[in-house]
């Protein structure tokens, strides 16, 4: 049986997030949609918990609950959801987020009035309920040097290749869209494939939208559609964490990963050079006393699989 709308939740030793995130769904339900909540192989036993709220709540009719027998990451977890169930589209929802009245409704009507969007991206709420970052501009090797630099002047003159952009109540269309919150169509995993579960976490999203957008599919930014994310509950990466601690290894893992799959290896390490560049931008600034915008340990991190960025993991990590 083919459902109009499968939501994907990832769990991974989530419980209390992942509970709310179901009970803020609860109001939304409606025929035809139909929620996959994946345990990622928590080993904590918070998927026999879910299992019970679920039917406990009286929320079986519309979810369940899927162990994965493996903790592949972001991108194995969701596409062992997606091949769970035949849908018309997926919305791929993180377990830190809180779905606002009316969002499932809004996601379905803006599929409906744009058929060559394939990829629709609600808006993102903070817990203050200011919006936060969800669209982007495409994340190229320039882009290292923007970021490194972290200066107004590079910046502007380095615009488009600055993945920020401002905060719009407009739909449009972005380079990408952050996978806290989006919607899929199932004509575009049958077009470019699943997620590229080569990658743990990170940046699976923007080479997803690539390989969309090099097939045709257009991407639409949808803010009328509102969910809240708690960014960061469920990652070590954040911008805060950014300026207190060193990043994961599986995110430089991806950082190579992608640049080598998009650009080549020895653009990646072009890559890892114009970061240097930036670098020597921000650095005098930091001698002076300005706070420090990189994470522990970059300089050395960024060269994390350079010389075999595409090789597959040899076992997940958490």
């Amino acid at each position: 049986m083919t459902v109009d709308l499968a939501v994907i939740v990832l769990n991974y030793r989530t419980f209390d997030l992942t509970a709310d995130c179901l009970a803020s769904m609860e109001r939304e339900i409606e025929a035809g949609i139909r929620v996959v909540i994946v345990d990622n192989d928590s080993g904590d036993g918070s998927a026999e918990r879910l299992e019970r709220l679920v039917r406990e709540r009286g929320w079986s009719g519309w979810a369940t609950v899927l162990p994965s027998p493996v903790n592949g990451g972001f991108a194995a977890g969701n596409n062992h959801g997606v091949r769970s169930i035949d849908a018309a589209a997926y919305l791929l929802l993180n377990s830190d987020t809180l779905v606002r009245p009316g969002a499932f409704r809004s996601l379905r009507e803006a599929m409906r009035l744009n058929p060559r969007a394939g990829i629709i991206g609600s808006g993102l709420l903070d817990e203050e309920g200011k919006s936060c970052p969800s669209s982007f501009r495409l994340i190229a090797p320039l882009s290292e040097l923007v970021r490194a630099a972290n200066t107004g002047p590079v910046t502007r003159i380095l615009q488009r290749f600055d993945p920020a952009l401002p905060p719009t109540d407009q739909p449009f269309e972005p380079g990408w869209l952050g996978f806290a919150s989006v919607l899929v169509r199932r004509e575009v995993f049958q077009t470019v494939g699943l997620l590229d579960d080569g990658y743990f976490m990170y940046f699976e999203d923007v080479d997803f939208c690539r390989r969309a957008r090099e097939a045709g599919w257009r991407l639409l930014y949808w803010p009328q559609a509102k969910v809240v994310h708690l960014l960061g509950r469920t990652s070590q990466v954040t911008p805060g964490a950014a300026l207190r601690r060193r990043a994961p290894r599986y995110y430089y893992e991806a950082r190579a990963r992608y640049f080598a799959k998009f650009y080549g290896r020895p653009m990646l390490w072009l890559t890892n050079c114009l970061w240097y560049v930036g670098r020597l931008v921000s650095l005098p600034r930091e001698l002076c006393g300005r706070d420090s915008a990189h994470r522990e340990g970059e300089a050395i991190d960024i060269w994390i699989n350079a010389l075999d960025p595409l090789r597959a993991r040899s076992e997940p990590r958490s």
